[in-house]
């Protein structure tokens, strides 16, 4: 790809490898585990209410499972508590 007049080629490769040193990783972090514990809830209780296994729980739990948007939604139904109070994003610098 050519841009401007001096005839400078970048390369798509070049433009996402300058951008990925600039922007900053996002990362779905999650208060599941101490919302859980205010309801007195175990991750089985809390699975069986969501309609997924206990090792779901737990892997969302422990950031090891990024859960879709319409689990995130029946998690915060469940524990009567807003979506963005369980999930949040974290932004840390690559």
């Amino acid at each position: 790809m050519t841009s401007g007049i001096l005839g400078v080629v970048t390369t798509i490769a070049d433009t996402l490898t300058g951008l990925a040193g600039t922007q900053p990783v996002l990362r779905l972090q999650n208060r599941l585990r101490v919302a859980r514990a205010e309801q007195r809830l175990s991750q089985e209780q809390l699975a069986r209410m969501a309609g997924v296994t206990r090792q779901t729980i737990s892997a969302i739990e422990n950031g090891q499972y990024c859960p879709s948007a319409l689990l995130a939604f029946i998690l915060a139904r469940e524990l009567n508590k807003p979506v963005e109070e369980l999930f949040y994003l974290d932004e840390r610098k690559s």
